[in-house]
């Protein structure tokens, strides 16, 4: 992941209301013109840019020493440059009915949707707004289950009681405990999703939702129409996939608890939202499924964290992209340090990109999941040193979903074969579909989930859905999209949208939903310019200096041009296609229809 503003310190700022120091355009009377537009934009990016370097330097102190004087400097910097972000934002909106050059326009509409929770212009209104948004995900954190006997147990501990249990009973007080923690925040949602409205309509749009779908540069119900026809192309693989879970659940569980042709117990699926099922692997492996070979391989080798990182790199540096900087090895933090407290979830860091200070955090472990995970977090540091050139308010990827995709890619190119050439495996294993599967459990399950969080919001947000249906309409999406059901019988008394924390948080989600199609979409895109034959699973993108120019190309062009622009630039295509995932999982896919034969499907 990118580093990212704590929503609390994103609500004291937008209570803030005003930057420490104005402003400092020169003061125009009477109509907008564009000469007053364009000094207000550059005066801003000035400005922003200052402000990034300085509050990245505070935050990653906070980060990589704990203590309370560094946590206190890194809120005041964070609260300095959300208030700005909320202050210029207000601000912009003095020329939303003024024709503009294309680009001018651009950096005014990027200014505005910088913000993801609106406030209300109103000061009084905007104190009430941020107390109720740092109130509701600050009472998430917190959330814990008590039991009538026991301990109390926080998310984490209920979450591992989800992955490794295989009881019914156990896995399904740990799936309610959590949900107590949810509806003592259904009056404060209902009242944010009032403010937050009006804190939309102050920046000129209809509500939170049509904010939150204006940046995908197509109107908001042409990028809903999008995403249900995205949905389309990928569901026939996941209900594929979702019938051959289920029949493996009624195996372990029975068919009187997990009938065919029914929705999936919500409890079963080894995460707390069933939002993905990676932890069922060794329960619907297509082959016998024992220990990950490249865990023991690289635990073996005693491998170290910076070779790890050296070989997430040379992906990159084969394909002609600039090795990282002396200073990314010199700044980064890869290892837990021994005399200090750290936050080590890994995270990509753009300081000063400009002066080469880009790096990551991490707690590097010698296991596969963390050898993804720095592919990843270098996806991110790419992505930032490729549109340094850019302005500032340009410095982004067109959407979050671009962002989220170029820092996967990488990933699919970890093939056995790759790993071969990593020298972290001696002879790749046999022909077999369960690394197919395992990614399968992770991404293909999600989909319906990254679709149905931002539905529900969406209807919450122009007034599909009442206050009065909010559980009612959560569950009807849920067994829409995910075929899961409830473990027992939920009621209005219950509020488990908000047991999720992106929904206690308020932050968007449909960005993971595009990031995930446009991963495979990326990578289909740039085995074909490599000159790759085979199937698409098996496509490395080493070595391919053609996918490194195509990818040079798009990373530099940043925010400024709308994304299809962008997507043709790495692709050859302008349209969001998931066929790509379709292409990739092909084999596996085969492989559960013929599983699935004499199987009662669907729900």
């Amino acid at each position: 992941m990118r580093a990212i503003i704590p929503a609390l310190l994103v609500s004291l700022a937008l209570a803030c209301g005003a930057t420490k120091e104005p402003l400092k355009q020169k003061q125009f009377d009477g109509r907008p013109t564009v000469e007053e537009a364009r000094a207000f934009i550059a005066d801003v990016e000035q400005r922003l840019h200052d402000l990034r370097i300085r509050n990245g330097r505070a935050s990653w102190i906070a980060a990589t020493y704990i203590i309370h004087d560094t946590e206190q400097l890194a809120a005041e910097s964070r609260m300095e440059m959300m208030a700005f972000v909320s202050e210029t934002a207000q601000r912009a909106t003095r020329f939303d009915n003024l024709e503009l050059p294309a680009e001018t326009r651009r950096k005014l509409d990027v200014i505005k949707l910088s913000i993801t929770q609106p406030a209300p212009f109103d000061a009084e209104l905007r104190t009430e707004f941020a107390r109720i948004a740092t109130e509701m995900p600050s009472a998430y954190g917190k959330g814990k289950y008590c039991p009538e006997k026991g301990e109390c147990q926080d998310l984490l501990q209920l979450s591992e009681i989800m992955a490794r249990s295989h009881d019914w009973d156990e896995l399904l007080e740990a799936w309610q405990g959590w949900r107590t923690i949810s509806p003592p925040l259904r009056k404060p949602f209902q009242r944010f999703v009032e403010l937050a409205n009006q804190g939309a309509r102050d920046l000129g749009y209809d509500n939170v939702g049509v904010l939150w779908r204006a940046p995908f540069d197509m109107s908001p119900e042409a990028f809903e129409s999008e995403v249900d026809r995205l949905w389309s192309q990928v569901k026939p693989l996941y209900d594929d996939l979702h019938c051959h879970v289920r029949a493996r659940l009624a195996e372990r569980y029975g068919e009187e608890r997990v009938p065919a042709g029914k929705p999936i117990p919500a409890h079963l699926l080894g995460n707390m939202w069933s939002q993905d099922a990676a932890n069922l692997f060794s329960l619907v492996a297509p082959e016998p499924a024992g220990a990950r070979l490249l865990d023991r391989a690289m635990e073996q080798k005693k491998i170290e964290p910076e070779r790890m990182v050296k070989t997430a790199e040379s992906i990159w540096v084969s394909m002609g992209l600039a090795p990282l900087p002396q200073t990314f090895w010199e700044r980064s933090l890869l290892k837990k340090p021994r005399d200090r407290e750290v936050i080590c979830h890994a995270s990509a860091w753009d300081l000063d990109a400009d002066h080469d200070d880009v790096r990551i955090k991490m707690c590097i472990r010698p296991n596969e999941e963390d050898l993804l995970v720095i592919h990843h977090e270098l996806g991110h540091v790419y992505y930032d040193r490729g549109y340094v050139g850019q302005s500032p308010l340009f410095r982004d990827a067109p959407n979050k979903g671009f962002h989220e995709g170029i820092a996967e890619l990488t990933t699919l190119s970890v093939t056995p074969e790759q790993l071969q050439r990593y020298g972290l495996l001696e002879k790749p294993p046999a022909k077999s579909l369960n690394p197919l599967m395992r990614k399968a459990l992770d991404k293909v399950w999600f989909l319906p989930f990254g679709v149905l969080i931002d539905k529900w919001r969406w209807q919450v947000f122009d007034g599909r859905v009442k206050p009065e249906n909010y559980n009612a309409s959560w569950w009807e999406l849920r067994q829409q999209y995910q075929g899961v059901t409830p473990p027992v019988p939920r009621s209005e008394a219950d509020f488990d949208p908000c047991a999720k924390y992106h929904v206690a948080g308020n932050y968007p989600y449909m960005q993971y939903f595009i990031a995930m199609v446009l991963e495979f979409q990326f990578h289909r895109g740039l085995c074909r310019v490599s000159g790759h034959e085979g199937p698409l699973h098996t496509c490395s993108l080493h070595g391919s200096r053609a996918a490194g120019e195509r990818l040079k190309t798009m990373l530099a062009l940043g925010r400024s041009q709308p994304w299809p622009d962008a997507l043709e630039a790495l692709t050859g295509e302008r349209q969001f296609d998931a066929t790509a995932m379709l292409e990739y999982f092909a084999p596996l896919h085969e492989w559960l229809k013929q599983q699935n034969q004499g199987r009662t499907c669907g729900w």
